[in-house]
């Protein structure tokens, strides 16, 4: 039989051809499937914004979580909603619940798997989910963030279930619940997360003057929302490397663990203490340890590479945002472009959602050895830049210096107090406001749905300013630890200011 032979070139201008047509589908499957379109309105103005599914810590507020559940169920969308206060996942076809299941285990509280409140969407399904770092493989799941996933009772290799007491992460269901939930849900479909809500449990100390020079500083306790002290802490100043917090917080929340990733030319800049070596393939963890200890910017534009340094800085200015941080922006993932500006309020905002949600990016600021899953460090002899590393009350933090910001330092210690029990103090607490009148959401199947207005509010700030209650003949004294954060911006010698503002605290409480 006769063949006529091909041209070349009528081959590569096919492979072209199937090449840009794979493309055009994969960039279109990508954006219809990872974007959507969000409107705000406050104040009768509208204005558009892009929205990104992620954390949303305003459902943690009972009464928003239900108007935005109500919501979704009014506009007949298809959806999962997982109540981790009641344990409780149900499926919603087209607004009507067709599926409910028990929640059979969470996410520990602090770990990688605790999953935050929010409102996620299926990126990927996968009949058997194999994790290299827990060895073992989650039956049915389906990954709607990062590191976090739905899924069966997890198996070791041999076939073997894990025990009862087997403290895996992410939201678990038994076996048969998940693989039924598999089979109904398509990829794309939006998962609404509800968790504890945040209750202040009414502790009150009283605020005073700090002996410091910075042109900034806010101090409060995270459990109370109580401000302890606050200077212009609404002025919009640059941050420097404290950007690295929100960079590590993208990264957890949106980059699994054990994704790895091979450092190029582009990704070597000018840092603190050079290491990342051209070629070598590191995890996200791996990266997150100088980044944390060392501020290195090159781990910070490693880790941004993930999804894309100009997505990454997208999803940080989301985070922000979601967070309540309203006069936040970022540029780079760095810190070290003048234009990553915040105010001391809104770091607070940053440091209460790390301690509530993500403390395990806190604890790798120490110098603290807690056993982990994740292996050695892959940099065994990292310094530790953060001023109280070694304090045993140091629960986490950073710091940061360049031209624009001056020295900048955020700071969360556990911190003893003694008071007196018969002694009050009187505290107002401002209204919650709302940060949008309306919200709308289109999803990946082209519906619509309108949130309601988002919540946001204030910490309770304090009418007095006398001195904490000393100890008294008559009176009955007790004490407490409690969680207090402070942050400094503006100053001309960060480490100075920052150890004369936590002397100020334990000599003013103790």
């Amino acid at each position: 039989m006769f063949r006529k032979a091909i041209p070349v070139w009528a081959v590569i201008l096919t492979l072209l051809v199937v090449g840009a047509f794979t493309a055009a589908a994969i960039v279109y499957w990508k954006g219809t499937i990872y974007n959507y379109e969000i409107t705000l309105a406050a104040g009768g103005a509208n204005a558009s914004t892009t929205f990104v599914y992620g954390s949303w810590p305003a459902l943690d507020d009972a009464n928003f979580y239900a108007q935005t559940l109500q919501s979704l169920i009014d506009q007949k969308t298809t959806f999962i909603e997982a109540d981790l206060s009641t344990m409780k996942l149900r499926f919603y076809k087209d607004g009507a619940i067709a599926d409910e299941v028990p929640i059979l285990s969470k996410g520990r509280p602090g770990s990688w798997w605790e999953t935050p409140a929010g409102l996620y969407k299926v990126i990927v399904k996968t009949p058997s989910d194999y994790s290299r770092m827990a060895g073992v493989y989650s039956p049915w799941a389906l990954d709607f963030q990062g590191n976090f996933l739905i899924h069966g009772w997890p198996y070791y290799p041999d076939g073997t279930p894990v025990g009862s007491t087997y403290s895996g992460g992410c939201i678990r269901l038994s076996t048969s619940d998940a693989k039924a939930l598999y089979a109904m849900v398509p990829v794309g479909t939006p998962v609404l997360v509800s968790s504890d809500a945040f209750t202040p449990d009414g502790f009150q100390e009283q605020p005073a003057t700090v002996p410091i020079a910075a042109r900034s500083y806010f101090a409060a306790d995270l459990k109370s929302n109580y401000v302890l002290a606050s200077k212009d802490s609404n002025e919009v100043l640059p941050i420097a490397s404290l950007t690295k917090l929100m960079t590590a917080l993208v990264g957890v929340e949106y980059v699994n663990i054990e994704r790895t990733i091979t450092i190029t030319p582009d990704m070597i800049v000018k840092t603190s203490v050079p290491r990342l070596k051209v070629g070598r393939a590191y995890s996200l963890y791996d990266l997150l340890q100088p980044l944390l200890k060392e501020s290195s910017n090159e781990a910070a534009v490693a880790i941004s590479h993930f999804l894309g340094p100009q997505y990454f800085v997208q999803l940080m200015n989301a985070q922000a945002a979601s967070i309540g941080m309203t006069d936040t922006h970022f540029t780079d993932v760095t810190g070290s472009d003048w234009s990553d500006v915040s105010t001391a309020h809104d770091l607070f905002l940053l440091a209460q959602y790390l301690y509530d949600n993500r403390s395990f990016i806190l604890e790798m600021t120490t110098n603290t050895t807690t056993p982990n899953v994740y292996g050695p460090s892959a940099f065994p002899s990292l310094q530790n830049f953060n001023v109280f590393a070694d304090d045993p009350d140091f629960v986490g933090g950073k710091v940061g210096l360049n031209g624009a910001a001056s020295g900048t330092i955020l700071s969360v210690f556990n911190i003893p107090f003694t008071f007196a029990t018969d002694t009050t103090a009187t505290v107002t607490t401002p209204a919650v406001a709302a940060a949008a009148a309306s919200t709308t959401a289109t999803t990946t199947a082209s519906t619509t749905a309108t949130i309601p207005a988002i919540p946001t509010s204030t910490p309770i700030t304090a009418t007095s300013t006398a001195p904490a209650p000393a100890a008294t003949a008559t009176g009955i004294v007790a004490s407490t630890t409690r969680p207090i954060m402070f942050v400094i911006l503006g100053s001309e010698n960060y480490e100075t200011d920052a150890n004369t503002f936590l002397d100020w605290i334990k000599a003013t409480y103790r």
